[in-house]
């Protein structure tokens, strides 16, 4: 039997990189003549596995115990235990950093191919083929995964949901994760911006070097995300600057987001930043250079000072919203 093996942690929840996830899967197994089995990894993994089980043939859960707080290598090794047991033609994971991280590092265990950031997968002359964007977006590669297993962790929000069907078999793993001697953790920070994350938001208000500090960022671009009912992000040169925290930044080198509208405000349009948003189904400009790159991706561009602009479209905003 040809599997496809999904990898999953319960913390992360059913969110739509895990629908979208399970829906790739869905139609990779049904390309191979295979079934999907789902792997749920940590608290709270037996509750997610009821959503998960009209999705799946097969949810192995492992939870409970010693799952309460499990680490990346723990993890890596109880998926490398469950990929000796099964001997899945793909592993599939989400684009968050454990599963990007882990990836690499399971193709290599099982002697397989890995790939990271796949847009699409299909299977070509019996070979399976995921398609990840190269040159900063610029184009896109196809690339054969001929050595199995083929493990890929997916772009966030590129796959439609999978279809349910009739409650596949739970079962619990019924085994603890294995003790990790050379790590150890030392502190934790938690993330104190009380938003959803970038990959999850459906409206996102962005701002690069043109907003100038991070002042306005709080006082502009915060104002008028919160009216839209979204978030702020930022380019790499702004999170650089100290303006934004990091973990705002969207581009190659940060996150990559498929929100219905992206706001782009005073920055220009690098490649690199585009290739982060070219999953958003809307994308508005404001910026003072008419021939700002950020245009050339626009449904919606207006040229003008955002110091200027912002405020009058949020008041406009608010009023309609009230």
């Amino acid at each position: 039997m040809n599997h496809t093996l999904v990898c999953l942690f319960a913390t992360a929840g059913f969110d739509k990189s895990a629908q979208g996830l399970l829906g790739a899967a869905e139609r990779l197994a049904a390309a191979t003549e295979g079934r999907v089995t789902a792997l749920l990894l940590g608290p709270g993994a037996g509750r997610l596995a009821q959503d998960i089980a009209p999705l799946a043939a097969t949810v192995l859960v492992a939870e409970g115990g010693a799952w309460s707080d499990p680490q990346p290598e723990a993890c890596l090794d109880a998926i490398t235990r469950v990929c000796r047991e099964i001997a899945p033609r793909a592993v599939l994971f989400s684009s968050d950093t454990w599963s990007q991280e882990m990836a690499p590092r399971l193709a290599h265990r099982l002697g397989g191919t890995a790939v990271g950031d796949a847009i699409a997968l299909e299977v070509r002359d019996g070979v399976i083929c995921a398609t990840r964007q190269v040159y900063g977006g610029k184009a896109q590669a196809v690339i054969a995964l001929r050595r199995s297993p083929g493990v890929a962790w997916l772009r966030a929000r590129s796959f439609a949901p999978a279809t349910p069907g009739a409650p596949g078999e739970i079962r619990d793993l019924g085994f603890e994760p294995g003790a990790v001697a050379h790590i150890r953790v030392v502190e934790r920070l938690a993330d104190a911006t009380g938003q959803v994350r970038l990959e999850d938001a459906r409206i996102i208000v962005a701002g690069g070097r043109g907003i100038g500090g991070a002042e306005p960022f709080q006082q502009e671009l915060a104002r008028l995300a919160e009216v839209l009912g979204g978030q702020i992000a930022a380019t790499r040169a702004a999170c650089d600057a100290g303006w934004v925290p990091a973990l705002l930044q969207v581009g190659t080198t940060g996150k990559k987001v498929a929100p219905e509208l992206y706001l782009a405000v005073a920055l220009s349009g690098a490649s690199q930043h585009t290739a982060g948003i070219s999953d958003a189904r809307n994308i508005a400009a404001i910026n003072t250079d008419p021939e700002a790159p950020i245009f050339k991706h626009c449904s919606f561009g207006l040229v003008g000072d955002y110091r200027q602009v912002v405020p009058l479209l949020r008041e406009r905003l608010a009023a309609l919203c009230k």
